[in-house]
């Protein structure tokens, strides 16, 4: 799985970076999403989905498959 972030979408709202710590982070000048891991380990796939599902800019896309086929 790879993960995108437009960070000209972001609202700031952290929500990704409370799901995924170890993937996301949070700007502490404008408070907008920082990628830290484009291509998570396999064992944080679904936290990555989740935090993608509930990102309310829709500033997280993913591609590719993670270890399951998703």
């Amino acid at each position: 799985m790879e993960v995108r972030v437009d960070r000209g979408r972001c609202a700031g709202s952290g929500l990704c970076m409370s799901y995924v710590p170890a993937v996301f982070d949070q700007s502490e000048e404008d408070g907008k999403v920082l990628l830290k891991a484009a291509r998570p380990g396999p064992g944080s796939a679904a936290a990555v989905r989740g935090a993608a599902a509930r990102c309310p800019a829709g500033a997280i896309t993913l591609s590719g498959q993670d270890e399951r086929g998703r």
